[in-house]
């Protein structure tokens, strides 16, 4: 699909958007715009901020300004799928990431490791086995 947001599921009514608490809305739309490639949008008043594919064509990540600290585990989180783990650790750590295991996690033939951003959501870098490369 080309010109407009993902749709996922089989629905053609249904477009997918990922929700994410934070507490800064500049900061977290800086670090996730330039995690994923995508434009951080422009700054707006209120509680929300779009980041999505520059072409806007593509899962948005909707940044949520909340109040209260991240606390305990996230019951859901964002995997990022890459040919080169060492890489993309040291670059989402440049952004501001912090990571969370210090040995890469092996399971299956995949290896990752757990990174939180900036307000602590927890997300994982990950390189698939080699017969499965994004």
């Amino acid at each position: 699909m080309t010109g407009g947001p993902a749709r996922f599921g089989g629905r053609d009514d249904v477009v997918l958007a990922v929700v994410l608490d934070v507490a800064d809305l500049e900061r977290s739309a800086t670090f996730w715009a330039g995690v994923l490639g995508y434009d951080p949008g422009p700054s707006s008043p209120g509680i929300y901020r779009q980041v999505l594919p520059a072409d806007g064509n593509g899962i948005e990540l909707l940044l949520q300004k909340v109040d209260e600290p991240h606390s305990g585990k996230n019951r859901m989180h964002l995997d990022l799928r890459v040919p080169d783990l060492a890489a993309e650790v040291a670059r989402v750590e440049a952004l501001g990431a912090r990571r969370l295991t210090e040995d890469p996690v092996v399971e299956h033939g995949w290896t990752w490791h757990v990174l939180a951003d900036p307000d602590g959501n927890e997300f994982c870098v990950l390189q698939p086995p080699a017969d499965r490369e994004p």
